[in-house]
């Protein structure tokens, strides 16, 4: 996830240095997003763990071993696909509770909350005896993902230099990457230690949450969240702290210019239904539900399973993931730096013709060469594999950062926290349908699931490029009058807001 707040040529330039102590806490609150990361990559390792199986799931597990077993079956189990989709229906409630806590407590108590919801769901789920605590546990993960989420990109943005905030804020996204990559690695070496390697790498989750828990005692509260609860004087103090610099008495001004602007709206969640609220709220939701629909999490949760569906050995199928998880890190670096330079259209149309031609490929060698039994040949297996690390790439330097970053760049200042929680919980939710239903629509689709997916990666490519306007280069809080008052369609909206401000003057 990224929070880029970018300026025109014509803002001032507030005097800020990049401390070192600026830089560790960027650093200790980036971990939360390395443990969502880790999260995401070791429920798909463990699945397809045969220790793990044995002890839950049973039946998957005498399925899987079946001398003439269902490729596209074997592992459709609804309590299964709970067991990785809890988390984020967990993380869809808690992103609401974590909105008001960083409101009233402030982005460092909710990030210290977010560590205590994982150390517990982590101590809940590697030792746990029966489904019921596995699940209870991976709820407990889900409420630290919610408020992880919330807290995170929040500190991030308004602890930065604003020079510096897009690209400091895009370490949390990279995190997410590297946490995907460990995970994946733990997956690999965890695999082979009988019968508890389950336990350990459901376990490794309580070390960055440590990090994130203690860590946070070392870093302080943002200047913002201070002034934003009155605490003028400790804000003042800190934002001299942070910008290294003793002149701070403009971008002082600033922030609390912002925050008694913000006190004005009574009601944001009602602010964000008016018309001129539209655009940015239907392109930051469709946004989210586009960037489930690509098929990436079903990759990304299951890559374990896919590469074993295809023919590889356990082994070989958590080493093809950890290879997919490295290519996932160094792609989100071609998208940091290609964002600002050929801008967010560019990305979201050539990724969504990059992401449909591997999707194409995947789904007709499985659908000509996979039987419902049998492997694929050694040759079509690797092509497979191939495509779909190309797949991964396209993926991660367009419509996983661009998803975030859009949705937060684009609502103005008095709906921003709100739309963007919004955009969290959507997102949240999608990924719970897909992580849900992802192994049964395998099993009832077959190779056909490659090509529903295709369809979606159509719909969105065809939407990128007539609904959703370039803001590349265009001030943070000057949307309105650069982008959506002149885009073919949107702009009818800020008319329809303009005329009804016009009549409400003249009663």
């Amino acid at each position: 996830m990224a929070v880029v707040i970018s300026s025109n040529g014509n803002s001032k330039a507030f005097d800020a240095k990049m401390t070192v102590y600026v830089f560790i806490c960027v650093i200790i609150a980036a971990v939360g997003g390395l443990i969502f990361g880790y999260d995401i990559g070791i429920s798909g390792g463990v699945t397809a763990m045969d220790d793990f199986l044995k002890e839950f799931f049973p039946s998957v597990y005498e399925r899987k071993k079946h001398a003439h077993e269902n490729n596209y079956c074997k592992y459709d189990n609804q309590f299964l696909q709970l067991f990785t989709s809890s988390l984020y229906l967990a993380a869809l409630v808690a992103s609401f509770f974590a909105s008001a806590t960083c409101s009233k407590l402030g982005r460092r108590p909710t990030m210290q909350l977010a560590s205590i919801f994982f150390l517990i769901g982590v101590g809940l789920a590697a030792g746990a005896v029966n489904i019921y605590m596995l699940i209870i546990g991976r709820i407990l993960l889900g409420f630290g993902v919610g408020f992880g989420n919330q807290a995170v990109p929040l500190f991030l943005s308004e602890i930065a230099p604003a020079r510096l905030r897009g690209g400091l804020n895009i370490v949390f996204q990279l995190m997410v990457t590297i946490g995907i990559l460990i995970a994946n690695i733990v997956n690999y070496f965890t695999s082979s230690i009988h019968p508890y390697g389950w336990r350990l790498a459901l376990g490794g989750a309580g070390i960055p949450a440590l990090i994130l828990l203690f860590g946070s005692l070392l870093i302080c509260e943002t200047p913002t969240s201070l002034i934003e609860r009155n605490k003028t004087k400790e804000g003042k103090e800190t934002l001299k702290k942070i910008r290294g610099v003793e002149d701070v008495d403009e971008e002082y001004e600033s922030i609390v210019h912002a925050c008694d602007f913000a006190r004005q709206v009574k009601d944001p969640y009602t602010k964000l239904m008016k018309p001129a609220s539209r655009p940015p709220f239907v392109i930051g939701m469709l946004l989210q539900f586009f960037q489930q629909f690509t098929g990436i999490n079903a990759i990304m949760f299951y890559a374990p399973v896919l590469f074993q569906t295809v023919g590889f050995g356990n082994d070989a199928a958590l080493l093809s993931a950890v290879i997919t998880g490295t290519i996932n890190v160094l792609s989100t670096f071609v998208g940091i730096f290609l964002v600002d330079k050929t801008g967010r259209r560019f990305l979201l149309l050539q990724s969504s013709v990059h992401m449909l031609v591997c999707q194409l490929v995947i789904g007709i060698i499985l659908a000509k060469d996979l039987d419902v039994t049998g492997t694929l040949g050694r040759p079509q297996a690797l092509v497979v594999v191939i495509f779909v690390c190309v797949y991964v790439m396209g993926f991660a330097w367009s419509w996983g950062p661009l998803g975030w970053l859009i949705p937060s760049e684009t609502f103005p200042v008095e709906t921003r926290t709100e739309g963007f929680a919004l955009a969290v919980s959507c997102n949240m939710f999608f990924t719970f349908v897909i992580a849900q239903a992802f192994l049964s629509m395998l099993c009832g689709m077959k190779s056909g699931i490659f090509f529903f997916f295709s369809g979606w990666i159509v719909v969105m490519g065809l939407f990128a490029l007539f609904f959703v306007p370039e803001t590349k280069g265009v001030a943070i809080d000057d949307m309105r009058d650069s982008v959506w008052k002149l885009h073919w369609y949107w702009k009818r909206f800020m008319l329809e807001e303009d005329e009804h401000d016009v009549e409400k003057r003249t009663d």
